[in-house]
């Protein structure tokens, strides 16, 4: 049976044994597929430990989370029959990839090895065509050796190893934080095509907001754990011309409309500054604005 969502999450706190507090409080959500959703906060507001949960990486004890309609941490999650496939073509599929910053500080990655030799190990061959796009996306030379690299040469080789095989739901923690940005436009070219080709949803947990105006379907803004703000791109932004700069500079609040009216930039820079300032209490003058 083809799931409703493609991520569904009911009432989840989750605390890690160490801490006192919770991580993530009281998280409800509902992405569709064929979206493109990102996660805005500031270091320690919760998007690691929540795309971590989505992924199966930590044990959910405390609420529900169905991702493609099975729970992440079930060993049925790795691997599902839908309705639109047959079972020849299930084994091409992985319902959840995570793709996160510690790989590339991994030992293994960073030892004498070809790159060719990497992508072969997870089926380069049987994944030829798409493997041979994400290639040419990310601009890899197949005859780079792994210790030789930049961090930014090892994470383009990471994000081919990690979309060689189609996913349903991709979980993308500040994964292109070392990409140019060329290289990251490509791949979020890619990404959104992805996304709107065939049956599959990205979450995106970034930093780096510069050319993603026009990227997302939807924003949630994390703060101390919980979801402050979701913005559904289509209903709730306005890109201007011109925005009152009465009203925080590039970015103004409708308070009448529930809308929020950016700057015509090709940037979300703008929106993200603007709501980490207020979970901090942090005026205008104090960052040079």
């Amino acid at each position: 049976m083809v799931s409703q969502f493609a991520i569904e999450v009911r009432d989840l706190t989750y605390k890690f044994k160490e801490s006192s507090e919770p991580s993530v409080v009281n998280i409800n959500l509902e992405i569709p597929w064929n979206t493109r959703s990102l996660v805005v906060g500031a270091n320690g507001a919760g998007k690691s430990t929540l795309l971590k949960l989505l992924s199966g990486k930590h044990l959910c004890l405390d609420g529900k989370i169905m991702v493609n309609g099975l729970d992440p941490f079930s060993p049925l999650s790795m691997n599902q029959v839908d309705d639109d496939e047959s079972v020849e073509d299930s084994t091409n599929y992985q319902t959840t990839t995570y793709l996160g910053t510690e790989w590339c500080h991994m030992s293994i990655i960073n030892r004498d090895i070809g790159v060719m030799e990497l992508l072969e190990s997870i089926g380069f061959d049987h994944f030829r065509e798409r493997g041979e796009k994400l290639v040419r996306i990310l601009d890899i030379d197949v005859r780079w050796r792994m210790h030789r690299l930049s961090d930014g040469q090892k994470r383009r080789v990471q994000l081919a190893m990690g979309l060689l095989k189609p996913w349903r739901v991709l979980l993308l923690d500040e994964v292109t934080v070392d990409l140019d940005v060329i290289a990251r436009a490509r791949l979020l070219e890619f990404l959104k095509w992805e996304t709107e080709t065939r049956r599959c949803s990205v979450v995106y947990a970034t930093h780096i907001f510069d050319g993603l105006a026009k990227w997302p379907d939807q924003v949630y803004h994390m703060k101390s754990g919980k979801i402050l703000n979701k913005l559904d791109f289509l209903k709730d932004v306005e890109f201007s011309e011109v925005v009152n700069a009465k009203v925080n500079g590039q970015v103004a609040f409708d308070e009448d409309s529930d809308k929020v009216v950016i700057s015509k930039v090709n940037s979300l820079h703008p929106l993200a500054l603007e709501w980490l300032k207020r979970d901090n209490q942090i005026p205008d003058k104090e960052i040079g604005i």
